[in-house]
């Protein structure tokens, strides 16, 4: 059994599931063929974690997370996850990466958006949605710069999925910023808890505008049926996607192992 935790929370939709096992296995076995003991599966909930008794600490000894096993065990800490002394594998988004992850983990690479509209490599945007027939539908510009209808979302209520998310909210704002605007012209902001959810809450007129990664944004037209009512208005600028991160503390050699394998399955 090995020692190392692996997870790949951030598209893993129930109705993903088999194709999120199928993801990891290419993984696992490409991590494996480098001689790394990469674990059998993912964790999917904080039961499926290791304890780490007295909580998650950083370098210098101060906790900076609880111990996966005080926590409710079938839910999932993302900050658990990604600060878990034995992670070996997992998706983390630039957001909590900026606001202070990157000081605990290592990044091994980025994934492909060229299959996604708003995607071009390891690049993605986040399309700006509203329902249908309150704004035009447009497409994701070639270049990868953004479209942002202000006087279309002016005096709307916004809705995003957390506030430390790169793609649901931190993106807009740095758009808005280079137009000489701001989250203010929002008359209501509210936190959905998961892209999902801001798109069932725009569907059923419980707010008007959220911006989605364009990956969750397929997602949601494959396996959401509100999805139907709800439509493309703009785009962010293209920026880097979720990165995959390893632990501070895994061993170089296994670091460069790890880059080697996804490299090679890019």
């Amino acid at each position: 059994m090995s020692d190392f935790v692996a997870a790949l929370p951030m598209y893993d939709w129930p109705e993903m599931r088999i194709e999120v096992d199928a993801q990891w296995a290419r993984l696992r076995d490409a991590f494996r063929q480098k001689g790394i003991d990469a674990p059998q599966t993912i964790a999917r909930v904080n039961a499926d974690l290791r304890p780490v008794e007295g909580g998650i600490r950083d370098a210098a000894g101060a906790v900076i997370a609880p111990d996966p096993a005080t926590l409710p065990p079938d839910e999932l800490d993302f900050h658990g996850l990604w600060l878990h002394p034995a992670l070996l594998f997992a998706q983390t988004c630039w957001g909590p990466m900026e606001l202070g992850l990157s000081k605990h983990v290592q990044v091994i690479g980025q994934p492909n958006y060229d299959a996604f509209e708003g995607g071009q490599g390891e690049l993605y945007s986040s399309a700006i949605v509203m329902r249908v027939g309150e704004a035009p539908t447009v497409g994701s510009p070639s270049d990868g710069s953004p479209f942002i209808p202000i006087d279309i979302l002016r005096g709307k209520h916004f809705t995003f999925n957390s506030l430390d998310s790169m793609s649901g909210i931190i993106a807009l704002t740095r758009d808005l910023k280079v137009l000489g605007d701001s989250l203010d012209i929002f008359s209501e902001r509210s936190e959905s808890g998961g892209h999902r959810a801001s798109i069932v809450a725009i569907a059923e007129g419980k707010a008007d505008v959220a911006a989605i990664d364009c990956q969750s944004w397929a997602l949601a037209r494959r396996f959401e049926p509100v999805a139907e009512a709800v439509t493309v208005v703009g785009w962010t600028t293209r920026r880097k996607g979720l990165p995959f991160i390893t632990a501070k503390a895994t061993p170089e050699k296994i670091v460069v192992a790890l880059r080697e394998a996804v490299a090679a399955l890019a």
